[in-house]
């Protein structure tokens, strides 16, 4: 490639970079406006908002809910996810295809077709507005991920080494123990902070199954901006943009990203 087509591709690259940005600068700068509505630039500066959305009450009670959620479903799909994962790459059985394609076909639906067709079964069930069924819910969205990045991380992985343990004498169970659960580990950590993630942002799905006295962050933040408009909603976005990339940040500086996802 000739320098002129260098410096066009790098100006590229650096405005394709602004314009994803740019977004996320401007949430962030209308974060610290000390004003009642959104407005930018904002005519006065400060953390009232953010100091209002540490004592709402709503939020808090969303966050909480949020969080112990994701935590329960994180836990479960990676009780069924890892499992389902090794068997699909390492084993060969009938109705290996269908059990992959079962396990993904969640991401082949719009989230408001799931949530529909979860409400409509969870409602006579009466999980309808209650932890089993908002796990349920999240876990139709968030395995089908946890499968795929650990059956990429397993299918990647060098099968002479499980081989030669076999050979020396290990049983399966420690040649899974002490060989395969140790190099599979890079893609069930990005696997987890991916579920975990969703399950904390899921809006869509949550809104159809979650009641008045089970909510979560996003169905309050969601419940709140339908009759508001102030910087407060900036504030919270702010706070769960950074934790999104102080999650993905633990996960690149731990196992590396590329490498917990099998590349």
């Amino acid at each position: 490639m000739s320098r002129v087509g260098t410096v066009a591709a790098r100006i590229g690259i650096a405005l394709l970079y602004v314009f994803i940005l740019a977004p996320i600068v401007l949430v962030f700068a209308i974060s610290f406006s000390g004003d009642n509505f959104i407005a930018f630039p904002p005519k006065t500066w400060g953390v009232r908002w953010y100091v209002a959305l540490f004592a709402h009450e709503g939020f808090a009670r969303g966050f909480r809910v949020s969080l112990t959620l994701a935590s329960i479903v994180v836990a479960l799909d990676l009780l069924v996810g890892v499992p389902a994962a090794y068997a699909i790459a390492r084993l060969r059985f009938p109705g290996r295809d269908a059990l992959l394609a079962f396990l993904t076909a969640p991401l082949l639906l719009p989230t408001i077709v799931l949530g529909l067709a979860m409400l409509l079964v969870f409602y006579p069930l009466r999980l309808a507005a209650t932890y089993p069924g908002l796990v349920i819910a999240h876990m139709a969205v968030t395995l089908p991920f946890v499968v795929r990045i650990v059956a990429t991380a397993l299918s990647t992985l060098p099968g002479d080494i499980e081989d030669a343990a076999a050979t020396l004498g290990a049983s399966p169970a420690t040649v899974f123990r002490r060989i395969t659960l140790p190099l599979m580990l890079p893609g069930v950590v990005a696997a987890s902070a991916l579920a975990f993630i969703l399950s904390f942002d899921e809006v869509v799905i949550s809104l159809f199954v979650v009641g008045p006295r089970l909510s979560t962050l996003p169905v309050e933040l969601f419940r709140y901006v339908e009759g508001r408009t102030d910087p407060m909603v900036a504030a919270l976005s702010t706070v769960l943009i950074l934790a999104t990339v102080s999650a993905v940040l633990i996960v690149e500086r731990s196992v590396g990203v590329m490498r917990a996802l099998g590349r």
